[in-house]
């Protein structure tokens, strides 16, 4: 992240002010603002003249509440490698966190029209550039086409943090994969690009368990039951729950969180051939459940399926899913809003504000158990999709919940992870939605829990 952040000693100054505070600005540069109609409205900014230069900036953060977004259009609304420090540490990791935000662009085959102004950050920032550093690896992998991230290179990514951080990887795929996550392989199956579960483990022994399973379709063609080619446009996003939980298990083992961690990626691609799963196929699952095909294109499920079954045989104290994994939840709450479910009111309510204390919300949706049976086959323990054409997201969260140990706390996030349009701090692409409320939840959630429920017997 060096490219919007710098150590420099000579920098220029940035202050902020609120409509109500205007008049706490300097003497000596109120009547130019005055006179430039600046009045302290989110994301207005006014560059202060000096003799030969400029003398510093006026970011204006508006009425409300202080968030990172609020500074999300400085690194590329101020000067080309301007250099500057925050002239009031108070909200020192809002803006830090929103200047990164907004700094970042996808460059790996076009660079940017202009370099990003440079901010250097307060002593203390360290927490804050370890989450960018996440978030912005996170992006950086939605944002990969399909040519250049196949399940292979997720599960590289998978490993390259692993080393960083000290925990032990290892992947398991062909023969094994086949044995031990039948479904993931059916899902795979089709591409030559074979599919692979990478595991990343690490924590003290004692230590209570997350189990972290993350849904890697690196792109999604939608199987024999093709999706129609607009659909198909941004389907290199849809690892984007892996790319979620990947960057989660990255910032805790940043902050030496006090949890054990298990992190499981299904790195697959979904794909058309002689030899991909069909419609009416009864597959296997590693949890012994039969699954009835009833549409290849829901099969985020089956890969999360196979994971969830394998985390459970840890016995953890707590399993997180990320997924992309309906069109449902985006028709019900937009792209900004993942829609949470989950298990355990204990961990939902912990979540929930989480998300609102980073200013990244989710919503939560119910396991409605009057819908399970619409999961129900004549030939097969359940099938992938319902007989029902609503109500997706909850359904598809039903599914899942047959393979979670029934006294495990589990959440899971259908989520987007994409910005459709650009907005401070949220560039036009990939982008790792939900993983803030995460990071607070789970403090949150483990300072509410009793010790006895910490470890599992």
């Amino acid at each position: 992240m060096e490219d919007c952040f710098t150590d420099a000693a000579h920098t220029l100054p940035l202050l902020t002010a609120t409509p109500a505070t205007l008049d706490r600005l300097p003497a000596e540069h109120r009547a130019f603002l005055d006179a430039s109609g600046f009045s302290g409205q989110a994301q207005q900014i006014a560059l202060l003249p000096a003799p030969g230069g400029i003398a510093g900036a006026v970011l204006g953060l508006g009425e409300g509440a202080v968030t990172p977004h609020r500074f999300g259009g400085l690194a590329h609304g101020l000067p080309e490698n301007s250099l500057w420090h925050l002239a009031d540490p108070a909200c020192a990791p809002e803006a830090v966190l929103g200047w990164g935000l907004g700094a970042y662009r996808y460059a790996r085959f076009k660079l940017p029209r202009r370099g990003p102004a440079r901010l250097r950050p307060p002593a203390g920032s360290e927490p804050v550039l370890a989450e960018l550093r996440a978030i912005r690896r996170a992006r950086d992998l939605i944002n990969a086409p399909a040519n250049e991230l196949g399940p292979a290179e997720l599960a590289d990514a998978v490993a390259s943090v692993a080393a960083a951080h000290g925990a032990s990887f290892r992947v398991i795929e062909g023969s094994a994969l086949e044995a031990c996550f039948p479904a993931i392989q059916a899902v795979g199956g089709g591409s030559p690009r074979g599919p692979r579960v990478a595991i990343l483990e690490w924590g003290a022994p004692d230590a209570p368990l997350l189990a972290l399973c993350g849904k890697g379709v690196c792109f999604d063609t939608g199987g024999l039951d093709l999706k129609p080619a607009s659909a198909m446009l941004r389907m290199k996003k849809d690892m984007g729950g892996a790319a979620v939980m990947l960057a989660l298990a990255e910032c805790l083992m940043a902050a030496g969180a006090p949890w054990r961690i298990l992190l499981l990626v299904g790195a697959v691609e979904n794909a058309v051939s002689g030899t991909a799963f069909r419609p009416g196929d009864v597959i296997a699952t590693r949890a012994g459940l039969s699954v009835e095909i009833g549409n290849t294109d829901a099969e985020g499920r089956l890969v999360l399926a196979d994971l969830l079954g394998f985390a459970g045989e840890h016995r953890p104290a707590l399993i997180i899913n990320g997924a992309t994994l309906t069109g449902a939840a985006r028709v019900a709450l937009g792209p900004d809003l993942p829609a949470m479910f989950s298990n355990d009111d204990t961990l939902a309510a912990a979540l929930l504000a989480g998300g609102l204390a980073a200013h990244d919300p989710l919503w939560r949706l119910p396991l409605h158990d009057g819908y399970d049976a619409w999961l129900d086959s004549p030939v097969a323990d359940l099938n992938n999709i319902s007989s029902r054409p609503t109500a997706g997201a909850v359904v598809a969260a039903l599914f899942l919940r047959r393979f979670v140990p029934a006294a495990t706390p589990w959440a899971h996030l259908d989520l987007y992870a994409w910005n459709d349009t650009p907005r401070p701090g949220r560039p036009e692409g990939g982008e790792a939605t939900g993983l803030r409320a995460l990071v607070a939840g789970l403090q949150v959630y483990r300072n509410s829990i009793p010790c006895s429920r910490q470890v599992p017997d």
